[in-house]
């Protein structure tokens, strides 16, 4: 009796380990085919294993302990050690403050031993800083129109001045808005579709697109001069790295195209990225000339191209959340787009206010020198 109860204690370990290895056998499977998704699907439905991460930044904070708001830096005993508490989160004094008054009931306002009058001594004031979701309002071009009251033959009607997209709906504060949180934010732009639909606003993401293409081509006057001003510079960093363009003529999907990182981290800093099918020499040679006496890649000097990995990093971050460019002109647009917002970083601009800017300029410039106004370090730019 007492081997068959031994028997049937054995059977079941053998079970409970069997299970535990079906499980691990199935992770495992699960695993392996999660790589092969990654390294041979054709498609654009790739998962990043950095997007894994969303889902969990709420129990990582909560697990290092409950974020610390004290005014100043002490120490707190802890066991075994000293910790300095970090400093409570800061407000900036220049955002605009809305009051909200607590007062005593009118019958409070009296000592309760003597029955005095009180006098208020101040206010003891707590603040919170508050948001309010992206506000849309339209903006109604108003050109008044005037006629000859005598021969009724003359017409006349106010001139306004151009628009990024001529006709179009966007303006520039809007087009600035989506390109900033696109190519700054890395958010893509099906997503920010779903984020209007939440107001209400119906813009589809082929007409976001095709939005970030026309203004792509509106500041390549823009792209030139600034490609002009970094090949001035005494020392140029250069990088590059993969691109996947699905509609590119006699390539397949999944082929390789890349973008080009041309920068100069001196004075009036410029960073530039520029979109090539290849990574061939003659794209340097195209992107370079031949006065520039100093070029720093990786693997070719002595000093560290760190600068150049920093810039090109985010658009190799953005890359992760919309995986692919559509077309060639996508791919252009994005290059230009992502050199203002990176330019605008570099020379500490807030790149929403300097798409602004430059999207409204612009557009009405008619000669070089018009054109410089929109330069990040011009001080007449309305994002300065």
């Amino acid at each position: 009796m007492e081997n068959l109860h031994e028997m049937q204690k054995e059977n079941d370990l053998l079970k409970a380990q069997l299970k535990l290895k079906d499980q691990r056998i199935h992770s495992l499977e699960e695993l392996v085919q999660y790589f092969k998704n990654q390294k041979f699907s054709p498609t654009s439905e790739k998962v990043s294993v950095k997007q894994l991460g969303l889902f969990n930044e709420a129990e990582a904070v909560e697990a290092e302990g409950v974020v610390n708001e004290s005014t100043t830096e002490e120490d707190v005993l802890v066991k075994a050690h000293h910790r300095i508490k970090k400093p409570r989160i800061s407000i900036p004094d220049s955002l605009p403050r809305e009051d909200i008054d607590y007062d005593l009931a009118e019958s409070e306002k009296f000592c309760p031993h003597d029955n005095t009058p009180l006098t208020q001594m101040g206010t003891e004031d707590h603040e919170q800083l508050d948001i309010i979701p992206a506000q849309v309002k339209v903006i109604r071009h108003r050109r008044a129109k005037y006629r000859c009251g005598c021969c009724n033959q003359y017409h006349i009607t106010a001139s306004k001045p151009k628009q990024p997209i001529e006709k179009g709906i966007a303006s520039a504060g809007l087009l600035a808005y989506i390109a900033t949180q696109k190519y700054c934010d890395e958010l893509p732009l099906y997503r920010q579709s779903d984020i209007f639909k939440r107001s209400d606003i119906h813009l589809d993401r082929t007409n976001l697109a095709n939005w970030m293409i026309r203004c792509g081509a509106l500041v390549q006057p823009l792209i030139n001069l600034l490609q002009e001003h970094a090949l001035a510079r005494p020392v140029i960093h250069m990088d590059e790295t993969p691109l996947q363009v699905l509609s590119e003529p006699g390539k397949l999907a999944q082929s390789k195209s890349y973008m080009w990182l041309v920068a100069s981290f001196s004075q009036q800093p410029v960073v530039l990225f520029h979109y090539a099918p290849t990574r061939r020499r003659d794209v340097v040679t195209h992107l370079l000339d031949e006065d520039v006496s100093a070029l720093m890649v990786d693997g070719h000097y002595p000093i560290d191209n760190n600068l150049a990995e920093n810039a090109i990093r985010p658009f190799t971050v953005g890359r992760k959340n919309w995986l692919f460019s559509k077309s060639q002109a996508g791919a252009k647009a994005s290059a230009n787009l992502y050199s203002l917002t990176e330019t605008a970083k570099a020379n500490k601009l807030n790149p929403y206010d300097y798409l602004r800017a430059v999207f409204t300029q612009l557009p009405n410039a008619k000669t070089v020198e018009d054109i410089e106004k929109c330069l990040p370090w011009d001080s007449t730019l309305n994002g300065n």
